[in-house]
């Protein structure tokens, strides 16, 4: 889908992809000061290796399916994984989950990295290698899903590919030359506004696999844009005055997860779609009651588009108003 959608599709791409390589690079730099560069560089250079395959190979597998099927999956999921760090972003927002910090992850990565013991000559280094490759693989699958998805939707991978590589090459630029974490950058600003697009996408391409006409067809994105902004401030606004718990920190170290590769990757994987499980099958829930009521209700195309949308903006705040009241 040339035109307006062109820009929200690289913009999203480059914004997600730039949050996910900052938190890659934090740990990558961890590893090179502590273990050295070579196997951090070795793992680094394999799991982007198996990232560009994973694209290449399922890009080209999805312009095989029928462009409504496409329009529906990848929506469905673009809507889980866009909602769920939307859901965080909020949390964030309002001081209900505390900020991400990449110094400190730095720090702890380094200190965590320095408890195991060096190999005996400067050889193979499962350590280094396994750390390095896994904090890779983890955040490449989300860029690798969000390519996909973006683009897997319009039949035009490119422009989010785009994104996704520039975004690679400032975060690589940046880390040369400051041999140091990104700290400054902004993470749940643009994950914030990364949400509010994916969730936007997703509702967009869901309406399309349901053969739903958009008033004003890719002009509707704005409109879905600016229904996700102004629900998530307002429930930015209704969790800072109904919040009842302090901050809650995240993130464990890579280095304590060297064992378990391929686990750590399943669980993961399916993390990115499923935060919290009612939101998760709440949306599931929605599109399927959308799709069977479609055709069925005697309403026009801009009511049954107001109602999907509805819908998951209603999920959403739902789920963020459960998460600080628990």
């Amino acid at each position: 889908m040339p035109g307006l959608t062109t820009i929200p599709t690289v913009t999203a791409s480059f914004a997600a992809s730039l949050v996910e390589f900052v938190e890659a690079l934090t740990v990558v730099l961890a590893v090179g000061a502590v273990r050295g560069w070579r196997w951090a560089l070795i793992g680094t250079t394999t799991a982007l290796s198996v990232l560009v395959i994973l694209v290449g190979v399922f890009g080209q597998s999805l312009a095989r399916v029928p462009l409504p099927i496409v329009q529906l999956v990848v929506g469905t999921l673009l809507l889980m994984f866009g909602l769920r760090w939307l859901r965080k972003a909020i949390l964030r927002s309002a001081g209900a989950i505390a900020l991400h910090d990449e110094q400190a992850a730095y720090s702890k990565e380094t200190t965590a990295l320095r408890a195991v013991r060096l190999p005996a000559e400067r050889g193979w280094d499962p350590v280094a290698f396994a750390t390095a490759f896994k904090i890779v693989m983890l955040e490449g699958i989300e860029v690798v899903f969000i390519v996909i998805a973006i683009g897997a939707g319009g039949r035009s991978i490119v422009p989010a590919a785009l994104g996704a590589v520039a975004a690679f090459a400032v975060v690589v630029c940046l880390g040369i030359a400051l041999h140091r974490p990104l700290a400054s950058i902004p993470e749940n600003t643009l994950k914030f506004g990364v949400g509010i697009l994916l969730a936007a996408f997703g509702t967009f391409w869901v309406g399309e696999g349901m053969r739903i006409d958009w008033p004003g067809m890719d002009w509707s994105l704005l409109i879905l844009i600016f229904g996700y902004f102004l629900v998530s401030w307002a429930m930015v606004l209704f969790c800072r005055l109904n919040r009842r718990t302090s901050p809650q920190p995240a993130r464990k170290s890579q280095a304590n997860q060297t064992k378990g590769l391929l686990h750590t990757l399943y669980w993961e994987s399916i993390a990115l779609f499923v935060d919290d499980a009612t939101l998760a099958v709440g949306i599931l829930v929605w599109i399927m009651v959308a799709w069977f009521s479609t055709g069925r209700l005697t309403v026009n195309s801009l009511s049954q588009c107001m109602l999907l949308l509805t819908g998951f903006l209603l999920l959403l705040a739902y789920s963020t108003a459960r998460a600080v009241r628990c």
